[in-house]
């Protein structure tokens, strides 16, 4: 179920206190001077992202959040049979699933990766529970899609079995702020970053797999998967993931 959006800005109501207005009558002054729903979180504004490119751009900005990675598998083999213009509307649509679950948990739509997405929980809204929340928008995506995409196949003709997506959590301490020289990114970086990435390239259509870091923030969930090691990209060690039923 996708939330209303907010009528103020959380990340400015959360951080100072100040009740920004994103939506209705009372933004339109604000909408004057530049001031609209931020791209990566409308439930945030611009004056965020601002904080984000002045405040972070010391690169040493440590955050403990949760990292989401998300992969539309099946997209490059339909790439050699459908036209551009049914892909665009295939991507539209995952990227529309993922910023429906990625926002209704308050998460930010860091990166759209070709098609993949990269978001991150408890920044700049932040909350105690975020693995928790990283893993309710995993699920509430992988229901979403598999109801958005049997319709697309329906509509063209595919086997519905052709489309999924694969998705990896981690949480940890993780830098946040601007890099590069040339072309300046705003992102997160580090270890748990790239352990996320790795799950969500192991991870099956239609498969959640989670860290030992996040299984241990979340036993509230009241996990009945042990875990299994797996040998990711990068890494001598196996990595334990658990699958998110």
């Amino acid at each position: 179920m996708t939330r209303s959006p907010s009528l103020i800005c959380k990340g400015c109501w959360q951080n100072l206190r100040l009740p920004v207005p994103l939506r209705g009558i009372p933004s339109l002054p604000f909408r004057a001077i530049g001031l609209k729903p931020s791209r990566m979180n409308p439930n945030t504004c611009t004056f965020c992202e601002l904080a984000f490119t002045t405040i972070m751009r010391a690169r040493n900005v440590d955050i403990d959040a949760s990292v989401m990675f998300a992969d539309l598998r099946g997209y490059t083999g339909l790439t050699e049979t459908l036209q551009p213009e049914t892909m665009s509307e295939l991507l539209d649509t995952f990227y529309d699933a993922c910023g429906n679950a990625i926002w209704a948990q308050d998460g930010l739509l860091n990166k759209t990766i070709g098609d993949a997405v990269m978001a991150v929980f408890n920044f700049p809204v932040k909350h105690a529970d975020h693995a928790a929340r990283a893993i309710a928008a995993a699920r509430l995506l992988q229901e979403d899609c598999r109801v958005r995409f049997a319709e697309f196949a329906r509509t063209h003709d595919l086997d519905e079995g052709s489309l999924g997506v694969g998705i990896g959590i981690d949480s940890g301490t993780m830098k946040f702020g601007e890099f590069g020289r040339s072309h300046r990114d705003l992102t997160a970086i580090g270890t748990v970053v790239n352990v996320a990435a790795r799950a969500q390239s192991a991870a099956a259509p239609g498969a959640i797999l989670v860290t030992q870091r996040v299984h241990d923030r979340t036993l509230e969930l009241a996990w009945n998967d042990e875990g299994r090691d797996y040998t990711l990209k990068g890494f001598e060690a196996p990595v334990r993931l658990y699958a998110a039923r």
